[in-house]
């Protein structure tokens, strides 16, 4: 099944940290987090990528375009006018397409200017910043076995503060803040069937007006996922990413080298 990545937004809170790349470029471990998401799916068999890009879509280019240069022994022979020569080649067996879905395109719109290259098939979405250790076939079970149009998978993120209880003005208690505490988010991990291009007739936010119409319709569910989830929407969360990854302790890192 082919692997839809939303990578062409700004990354705004995020700071100095897309000012030369765009978000899914930012490295974890000396790769970008795109790599990372990639290597997840990979994992499961999904080896077909299809990113939509925007924002500094050039840098995505020309990561792939040297992926294999890059990863694999090589031999260049000036004397042979420039020839090169691979010898083992490590890069992993991607097929992957790099679409410019615009520069401030939202993602509804980004997600419709790929329809051509999804071929009416369901295909996988994701987001560009996310990382998980989710058996990404089981959510594809799920899916078949609820017949929607759209499956998105509920997580619910870590409480970043502490819980007060008030009685007046007077505090009854204070305690860290728990993940029961915190309403479930569309931690991305999507499975979508190709109507979904039906209910996206303009440039949307996908969450938004095509989200609203599908539900209202009854054809959404959400695969409740209690595990590792994280995205890297702010430098707190990149460092606490790029702590799990070097201190070989990374929960989403489910292949061998």
């Amino acid at each position: 099944m082919k692997v839809v990545v939303l990578a062409g937004g700004f990354g705004t809170r995020i700071g100095e940290e897309t000012q030369f790349v765009p978000k899914p470029m930012i490295e974890i471990g000396g790769m970008p987090i795109l790599w990372h998401i990639m290597k997840c799916y990979s994992h499961w068999g999904h080896n077909e990528f299809i990113i939509c890009a925007g924002y500094k879509q050039h840098v995505i280019k020309d990561f792939f375009s040297n992926y294999v240069l890059y990863n694999s022994d090589v031999t260049f022979d000036f004397r042979d006018e420039g020839s090169i020569k691979i010898h083992k080649n490590y890069a992993d067996p991607w097929k992957v397409t790099v679409i410019n879905t615009g520069y401030e395109t939202f993602t509804g719109g980004r997600i419709k200017k790929i329809q051509p290259y999804v071929d009416g098939e369901n295909f996988l979405l994701t987001y560009g910043d996310g990382v998980s250790d989710i058996n990404v076939n089981d959510v594809i079970k799920f899916h078949e076995a609820h017949g929607k149009i759209c499956t998105i998978t509920a997580v619910q993120p870590e409480g970043r503060f502490g819980a007060i209880t008030l009685d007046g003005d007077d505090v009854l208690s204070f305690r860290e803040k728990s993940k029961k505490d915190v309403p479930y988010i569309n931690g991305g991990y999507m499975v979508m069937r190709p109507e979904i291009f039906d209910y996206i007739e303009g440039d949307y936010m996908l969450e938004q007006e095509p989200f609203d119409k599908i539900i209202q319709a009854g054809q959404m569910c959400a695969y409740k996922y209690s595990g590792f989830w994280q995205c890297m929407d702010t430098v707190r969360d990149k460092r606490r990413l790029e702590s799990l990854w070097q201190t070989k302790s990374a929960p989403w890192k489910l292949w061998k080298e």
